[in-house]
């Protein structure tokens, strides 16, 4: 076995041991304190409008294929090393988290052949449940494991884009749960990770993948300016690229640890 990795799962953490669910309550306590958060009202309004063998938005579609070729790959992995002891304690985690992958290309697809409202829940769902799905299987690594983690996790990211969906038909859709669902994991994971000294190379490429996933949420909010700069590719259609390649970190992380013997 190699010294890079334990098998055991520290019971309470090192140094500060609640401050995650510190982080957990006052997250949610200037969520709840802060006004409603609106979708932009031009949201739908991608930059490239370009077809493709008569496939509209043919960018902002087929860039999702990544998404579903990451997913299998995963849940490939997972399967085939499903009694490997380094991946258990995260592996219903991360079985959600990949599976929300393979959701995410098909929803993100839907969505953007005909932008609507109505077909934005079958794009933010997967994506809540992929961020709910990592979340789960890090803190099960690395404090104690909770199989019904996964489950909750899940249940609360399907609220979230209810609650958004739920308020848009009754006028103004609110974002503020469903953007948590995407923060939290952005916070808790590396500081869980530090916390229960998780191998330097794990961190670092989780690191890279939060980092990834950040720029392309830039990239996605500069959609019309890269593509009048560019004009191949819009911010959007390189938002999925970058993070599909985010998510190959973290299955780029997971081969690594199944290969230990």
């Amino acid at each position: 076995m190699s010294n890079n990795y334990s098998l055991s799962v520290p019971a309470g953490g090192s140094g500060w041991p609640h401050l995650p669910g510190f982080v957990i309550g006052l997250a949610i306590a200037l969520m709840v304190q802060h006004r409603p958060i609106e979708q932009l009202a031009d949201y739908h309004h991608f930059a490239d409008q370009r077809e493709w063998l008569g496939l509209p938005h043919a960018a902002d579609v087929l860039s999702n294929l990544g998404f579903a070729l990451i997913g299998c790959l995963g849940l490939n992995l997972l399967w085939k090393r499903r009694s490997q002891p380094l991946l258990q304690a995260g592996c219903g985690g991360y079985a959600l988290f990949f599976g929300a992958l393979l959701l995410t290309a098909s929803g993100s697809a839907f969505y953007h052949f005909a932008p609507s409202n109505t077909r934005l829940v079958f794009d933010r769902l997967p994506i809540a449940l992929a961020c709910a799905g990592l979340l789960a299987a890090v803190w099960n690594e690395t404090r104690s494991r909770h199989p019904w983690l996964p489950s909750v996790l899940a249940f609360a990211a399907c609220l979230s884009v209810w609650w958004w969906r739920f308020t848009d038909l009754n006028g103004a859709g609110d974002l503020r749960p469903y953007l948590l669902i995407q923060a939290l994991p952005l916070v808790l994971i590396p500081l869980l990770q530090w916390q229960h000294a998780r191998p330097m190379g794990e961190r670092r490429l989780f690191g890279l993948a939060i980092g990834l996933y950040v720029l392309a949420k830039l990239f996605e909010l500069e959609d019309q300016p890269v593509f009048a700069l560019l004009g191949l590719l819009s911010g959007h259609t390189i938002k999925h690229l970058i993070a599909t390649l985010a998510a190959g970190m973290v299955l780029v992380c997971l081969k690594r640890r199944a290969c230990k013997t």
